[in-house]
């Protein structure tokens, strides 16, 4: 099937479909980059959002190479800090969505960004949190971005740096974390949790792909309902948005 968008393209417009307008959003590099300001360029121009270094609400002059870039905090409303937008805003729980990538996920949504084993035992330390622990369990709700990769939704991962349902069921409560994980969105589905057990549930496919192949790219089986849907497909002005305003040099979107 030919294309007429790219995978990150619809990923990032899957992600804008999240947000709602006057929420409080806090953002991480890459396609959530993208996802936010399409929103706040259409349905959600009242959106707050939050850079975890301390920049709220900015209006880049360009893409720039990264949340530290200053042609990405232009015109900000708000130039603080990290600890502030964590300790102040994060903590206090009025954060309405937070966007989370990972190296791994489980069925539960808990995320590893801390290191990664192989079948000889060995492992590889990665980046680690970041703020990503703190809006994984304060936020009230996480939209999570990442690769459809057997490697990457994993039945059982290495390390749980952030998260999401622990072990399913009330398990968050229990713990005294409100909120968790709301969508995956990866490059061939967007994935849910059930209400009741928090296992992870297809929730629709991108067009150009089966649901033989969305299943068969995960190491766990998730809940399927009886009708799949496809996602739907970005609009022409999304993409114009996308192309022309927000990431011209496709630095985020390739």
């Amino acid at each position: 099937m030919s294309l007429e968008y790219s995978h990150n393209e619809l990923m990032a417009v899957a992600g804008a479909r999240e947000l709602q307008d006057k929420q409080i959003v806090a953002v991480g590099l890459g396609l959530p980059i993208v996802a936010s300001f399409l929103a706040k360029k259409t349905h959600a121009p009242n959106m707050t959002m939050l850079f975890e270094l301390g920049v709220i609400d900015a209006e880049p002059c360009e893409t720039g190479v990264g949340l530290a870039d200053p042609r990405a905090w232009y015109r900000a409303k708000v130039l603080s800090s990290f600890v502030d937008i964590l300790g102040t805003v994060l903590h206090r729980g009025r954060v309405d969505v937070g966007f989370l990538g990972g190296l791994e996920i489980d069925q539960y949504g808990n995320l590893n960004t801390t290191l990664v084993g192989d079948p000889r035992g060995k492992f590889r330390h990665m980046i680690g949190s970041g703020g990503a622990n703190d809006i994984a369990s304060c936020a009230s709700k996480t939209v999570i971005i990442m690769r459809h990769e057997a490697r990457k939704l994993r039945e059982t991962i290495s390390f749980i740096t952030s998260p999401g349902y622990i072990t399913g069921g009330d398990a968050r409560t229990q713990a005294g974390l409100q909120g968790g994980p709301s969508r995956v969105i990866t490059d061939k589905a967007i994935l849910g949790f059930d209400p009741a057990s928090k296992k992870m549930s297809i929730v629709s496919i991108h067009p150009g792909n089966t649901l033989d192949d969305v299943v068969a790219n995960m190491g766990f089986k998730p809940q399927i309902p009886a009708a799949v849907p496809f996602t739907e497909p970005p609009t022409a002005e999304q993409l114009r948005l996308i192309r022309e305003v927000i990431d011209p040099q496709r630095v985020y979107v390739g």
